[in-house]
Parts: structure tokens; sequence; C-alpha cells
């Protein structure tokens, strides 16, 4: 305990402290100390070389979201950080706990403009929970105490350690023993029974209750009380984008994912329902549309961990500061015998069926159904979803993740999302192209023993495929990945179709043979073009012992619909074959 260490020892035995077991990182000038500290620790410590630091900030992300532990990604001064930047915006936007080590130069020439000093902490205060200038080794031990704390506390986020090269070099004795010091940051678990009385007492009094559960149940572990709370009740559930995984899409009381592309019949639920229970979702624009008119006939009871996005958004008539599971919880506690729950019930039923019929009515209208809308294409791209989901359903076992487009929209609607929570990784509030790839190498290398499914599309493949070589370098061999490529930035052209009388500029996009760039990276390459091949490429895909690229080359101009216009209502959605 009274052992002298340097800095850069310190940090590692402070991860190692806090459970930390791999990051993912590029070494430069600045953070070399660190570099040559860790070699020590090697067998404690695994270290990914990624190609790129944004592939090492998305690779923590994916390893976090899908584990729920913190993810740690590591860049050296002035380019190595701010390469970091992107992910660290991606965590904060979608809740995710990262720590982001950073070096700095030394400190007798911090603000001299020295070679490659970049003020990342400044860059970053907007975009991360907190973060640190540490020019001293003696705070090293207990900074990283708080920083993970922070990170994996109240709302998960990114935190940002910026170390001066000095730092890591000089030597002390820690104090492990200091206990964390935090009077301004106490998050709120505990929901006010009050307040849930008052939301109990609207939800009985209800005659079209809905609930919106998003992001915040999966972080807190609260699918089963979700679940439960809705059986109680009979309550519809959507899930957002982010919530998908919460609730299975199998249930009798599952409807599906609102907003921007959600279906019709989640939407008009929305606008007509009496009350609406927000668990764990910040009401996010891609969801309400024009906030004016979300949900206008509603009494709204909101429940989030994060005071400040309680009546952000949407005004709220119940306001609920809690962690979403023990908010479940405490619900569950306080419901009533199901005799009493009978007229509740009654209505629930009434409103369940009339959704049902708007589903009906919209949904069998998709071209996702309606296969004469599509007869004519080689490779609708809704032929590879529907293969994928019955390998998907057969197999088991499998995390998909996706990239940033028209495939991620395609993917959250016509995949069966059964498989429970952190079974479903895409990049939401910030919509980060080239997430995908070193998204699932983080995934791949928390879960070796599932296969990690990556669906993205050529425009955000380009940004950051150079992730192929750090997983053959790893060794990663449960890796597959479905470029859905139609030759455009394909959301992108959707608009300009739609909106911009098709003036298409800067959207053809051209790239390389996909299949021979992964055999180039030592990868198994396919090239898909007819739909009669698409079931046996992906099975094919799956028995390979490695990791396999398919580039399925689906028809360049389909669009994604229902669609909910610019600032408009989402009541008023366009489809592929009317403004209903």
């Amino acid at each position: 305990m009274s052992q002298e260490l340097t800095g850069a020892q310190i940090m590692c035995e402070a991860l190692i402290r806090e459970g930390v077991e791999v990051m993912f990182g590029i070494p430069g000038g600045a953070i070399m100390p660190f570099y040559f500290a860790m070699w020590e620790y090697r067998d404690r410590l695994r270290h990914v070389l990624c190609r790129h630091e944004q592939g090492a900030g998305h690779a923590a992300e994916g390893y976090a979201r899908s584990t729920g532990r913190i993810g740690v990604c590591i860049g050296t001064s002035g380019p190595g950080v701010t390469n970091l930047v992107t992910p660290v915006a991606d965590a904060m936007m979608d809740s995710t706990p990262l720590l982001a080590i950073c070096g700095q130069v030394g400190s007798h020439v911090l603000g001299k403009d020295a070679f490659q000093e970049t003020d990342i902490t400044g860059i970053t205060m907007p975009i991360t929970k907190h973060n640190y200038l540490v020019k001293n080794a003696s705070e090293l031990a207990y900074v990283f105490k708080e920083a993970i704390y922070i990170a994996t506390t109240g709302r998960p986020g990114p935190v940002l350690i910026d170390i001066t090269k000095d730092a890591m070099q000089k030597s002390c004795v820690p104090n492990w023993d200091r206990k964390l010091d935090l009077p301004g940051y106490k998050p709120t678990y505990q929901p006010n029974r009050k307040q849930l009385r008052e939301a109990l007492k609207l939800l009985r009094q209800a005659r079209k209750p809905l609930i919106i559960a998003g992001n915040g149940v999966i972080m807190a572990g609260a699918h089963a009380e979700l679940r439960h709370f809705a059986e109680r009740l009979r309550l519809p559930v959507i899930t957002t984008l982010h919530g998908i995984g919460a609730f299975p899409e199998e249930h009798p009381l599952s409807l599906g994912m609102p907003g921007m592309h959600g279906w019709v019949h989640c939407n008009r639920a929305i606008q007509e329902c009496d009350v609406l229970f927000n668990i764990g979702g910040r009401f996010d624009d891609r969801v309400t549309g024009k906030a004016s008119t979300f949900a206008p006939n509603a009494k709204v009871i909101h429940v989030d961990i994060d005071p400040s996005e309680i009546g952000k958004n949407v005004k709220v008539d119940v306001p609920i500061v809690a962690d979403a599971r023990m908010a479940l919880q405490a619900l569950l506690d306080e419901l009533p015998v199901k005799e009493e729950l009978a007229d509740l019930h009654a209505h629930a039923s009434d409103w369940m069926e009339y959704i049902r019929e708007l589903q009906d009515k919209h949904q069998g209208k998709q071209q996702y159904i309606n296969r004469a809308a599509v007869q004519n294409m080689a490779l609708p791209p809704h032929d590879v979803y529907a293969a994928l989901n019955r390998h998907i359903a057969e197999r088991g076992n499998i995390i998909v993740v996706t990239d940033v487009g028209q495939h991620q929209m395609w993917a959250a609607q016509l995949l069966d999302w059964n498989a429970g929570p952190r079974s479903h990784i895409t990049s939401g509030g910030a919509a980060t192209m080239g997430f995908s790839v070193p998204a699932a190498l983080g995934v791949a290398i928390a879960h070796p023993d599932k296969t990690v499914w990556v669906v993205c599309g050529d425009g955000g493949f380009q940004m950051t495929n150079q992730e192929m070589a750090t997983i053959i370098q790893e060794g990663i061999k449960n890796i597959k990945v479905a470029v859905i490529n139609n030759g455009y930035l394909g959301m992108v052209r959707q608009w300009q179709e739609l909106f911009e009388n098709k003036r298409y500029s800067g959207t053809p996009l051209s790239g390389p043979n996909f299949a021979k760039l992964a055999e180039a990276y030592y990868w198994k390459g396919m090239t898909v073009e007819h739909t009669n091949q698409v079931q046996a490429a992906i099975e094919e895909a799956q028995a390979t012992n490695g990791p396999v690229l398919i580039d399925f080359r689906v028809e360049r101009e389909v669009n994604v619909f229902p669609m909910v216009p610019q600032n408009a209502s989402i009541g008023d959605m366009i489809t592929e074959n009317s403004g209903a």
C-alpha cells in the first residue's frame, strides 16, 4: 500500500481496481508513458490497437452498450484526442458510460501552443458529464475513481481525463483510500411516492392509456419490471429506437416503434391516447415530431433519472425523477388487486383492439409486406432483412449492431426484436455514420460466445472500415457484416427525392468492390445481387469460422416509409402509397 508508483502505473492500477479489463486506443507522444506502464499489466489489461481513434471510441461504446460496464478509449494529445470527440459526443447523446483517457503535453508548456497541444477539456466540456485536466501524479488515483463513478451512475455518460505527460512520468505513493466527495452530484434513484400514486390514479382513470419505453429501461435493467407492470395493467407498449429490446415484440401488448419512421398505428395511438406513461425516454424530436402537436389529448407521466429531461420538450403532468427499475418496482408495490383494475382492463382491451385495427389498415400497405410493390426489383432491401430475420429467429444468440441511415430504420422496423435488452446496438441521438463496424468490435470482444451481425450502408461502412484490420489482428471471428449497398447516401437521397425535386446533390456514392476489400483484409467476402442468393449467403457467413462481409447490392432508390416530414406532426405521416 505504501509502494511508490509512477503516474502511469497509478492509472493502470486504478483501472484494474474499477474492474476495467479492456481498453481501445492508439499510442502517441504525450500518452507514451501510459503505454510504457501498460506493458507490466498486459496480463490484466487488454489493449486493443485500433486503426483510428474514432474507431477506438466507438468500440468502447459498443463494449459499454452491450454490457452496461464502462467502456475505455485512449488517445494522445492533438489529433489523437480530437479524433475522439465524435464518439464522446455520441456517448453523451446516447447515455453511454465511457471513459476517454487523453495524453497532454507537459505542464510546463501548457498554454504555449506546444507541439500537438490541444485544449481537449475546453473542446469537450459541452459533450461530457465531467472532464479533468490532471497535472500532478498524486491526483490520479482519486480522479480515476471519481471519473468512473460519475460516468456509470445516474444517467450514464462520457467522462474525459486529460493528463499531462509529466504527471504520468513522476512518482508518488497513491492514496487509494480517499473517499468520494461529490456534494453537487447526488442522482435520485428512489421515486417520490406521492407522485407515483398520482401516476397510478391517472392510469386507472384512463380509457386510452399508453406506455413509451426508452433507453433508460435498458440502462436500469428494468425490462422484467416493465413487462410485469404492462401485464398487470394491460397497457400497450411502444418502444423507441433505443428502447428496442426493453419489451419483447412478440408480446401481445407490444406495438412497435414510434416517431419519424415509426409505424402509423404507433403514432396514431400517441396522438389519440389520454394518458401517456413515458419511462426512460427523453421525448427526442425524432419521436415527437412537432412538439407542440405531440399527444395533444394526453396527461403525460414522465419517469427519468435526469431531471433536466422532464418538461424540456413536452409538458409533463406528473414528473417522476427516479431510476426506471426502482420506479417500476415501487409502482408494482402500489398496484391494487386485480379486481380493482377491472374497469381499466376493460378500457385497455377496447383500446388495444382499436390500435390493432389501425395496424391492419395501414401496415399492410407497406412494400415490406406487399410483394407486388417490389416484384420488378432484382434485390429489394427488405428481402435481406426478411432472410436475416429468419436466421436470427432460428439460431438466436445474436447481437445486431446497425449504422446510421435507411438500413438502420429498416432494421428497427423489419427485424423482430425478441432477444431482450442489449441485443440492438445503434447510434441514435448523434446518428453517427461509421459507428457500426468499430462498435461491433467492442461488442464481439465483450461477447465472444455470440454472433455479432453488423447491418450498415455503403456510406457509413466506408468511413470506418479500416477497423476490419483490427478485428483480424485481435483474432475476432464472431463478426458478420451485411452491407446494404445502394450506391447512395440513401437517407439524404430520400429527402432529396421527396422534398427537393430529386436534386441529388452530393449523394450518388461510388465505392470499391467490398467483397475484394474484405479479402484484402483477410476476411471472407461475398457479393449478392438477387433475392434467391440471400438466404444461402447468410447461412454461409454464419457457418464460416471467421469474420465475413456480404455486399448486398440492393435496388438503389427504395425509400423508408412511413415517414414524418420535417416540422410536421407525427399524426401526419406519408407512406409509399398515400399521405395517410
